[in-house]
């Protein structure tokens, strides 16, 4: 029984260590998500940046096509690690839960 308690542990700590990385790089990544708006034939970006509950848009105005290239990027990695973020809480309550003889359902 030991052993399996101190594997779920260790797996714990991994969780935890994983969440941290992926919350810092959350906080690395570009903020904000860029709106195109087509005003009279022409496209001009603004960047919607979330200020506590309201989104504010800040005008870009024509940008380049490698500066639109690292906002998309940015918007899928954003989307992975709240992913891997939501996966990763999900865990470590499993494995606190686990850890404390709590009745366990599964994962999913």
């Amino acid at each position: 029984m030991n052993v399996i308690k101190g594997v779920l542990e260790e797996e714990l700590q991994n969780s935890l260590r994983m969440k941290k990385h992926y919350e810092k790089a959350l906080k690395e990544l570009l903020k904000g998500c860029l709106v195109e708006k087509k005003i009279r034939g022409h496209k001009y970006y603004y960047l919607a940046v979330r200020e506590s509950k309201k989104v504010k848009f800040i005008y870009k105005g024509k940008i380049s096509e490698g500066e639109k290239e690292k906002y998309m990027e940015a918007k899928k990695l954003r989307a992975k690690y709240r992913k891997l973020l939501s996966q990763a809480n999900k865990q470590i309550a499993f494995l606190k839960k686990a850890l404390n003889g709590k009745e366990i359902r599964s994962l999913s």
